[in-house]
């Protein structure tokens, strides 16, 4: 069945503390959570038992999730915990079970199987552009526009998957 990789909306939906699998997060994720059913001990019986492992994403995975969120324009909206759990995803080769939608579009540009919990998930994946609805004229990194000052709105560019060899490139 291949590595389950949770973030911390599995934990607060309770995925792992009903079903006898085997689940990996990382210690990021786990320092976010650990408050979770503490006066039942569950997250120490999900220790005990083996059912919840903490691994740590390399190096590399790391740098690699950080530029496909970058390039899919979901970096400004990821944590250091969401990057975490991209990061172990790429590197297990694991399916990241989350919510979040912008673990999901990364995740998916890459090529890895992402399952929600409590949401329909995504089906539409591609990278975010930031434009201004005036001037019609797309920007990089602003949130107003230089040249009328609206706001800038958020589109998503439906797209061919972001691979973790084109990461490299960037």
């Amino acid at each position: 069945m291949g590595f389950r990789i949770l973030d911390a909306s599995a934990f607060y939906a309770g995925i792992p503390f009903r079903s006898s699998s085997d689940y990996y997060t990382t210690s990021l994720v786990y320092d976010e959570i650990k408050h979770i059913k503490k006066n039942h001990d569950a997250l120490g019986t999900l220790f005990e038992t083996n059912r919840l492992k903490i691994r740590e994403p390399n190096e590399e995975s790391t740098n690699t999730a950080v530029k496909s969120a970058k390039w899919t324009g979901d970096f400004p909206q990821l944590s250091k915990q969401d990057i975490s759990i991209i990061a172990l995803g790429i590197e297990m080769n694991g399916q990241i079970i989350s919510d979040d939608f912008a673990i999901s579009n990364v995740a998916k540009n890459l090529g890895l199987k992402v399952s929600a919990i409590m949401t329909q998930g995504i089906d539409d994946v591609g990278k975010w552009v930031h434009y201004c609805p005036g001037c019609r004229i797309n920007y990089n990194n602003r949130k107003e526009c230089p040249a009328c000052g609206t706001q800038l709105k958020r589109k998503l560019l439906k797209e061919k998957s972001f691979t973790i060899n084109n990461a490299e490139k960037i």
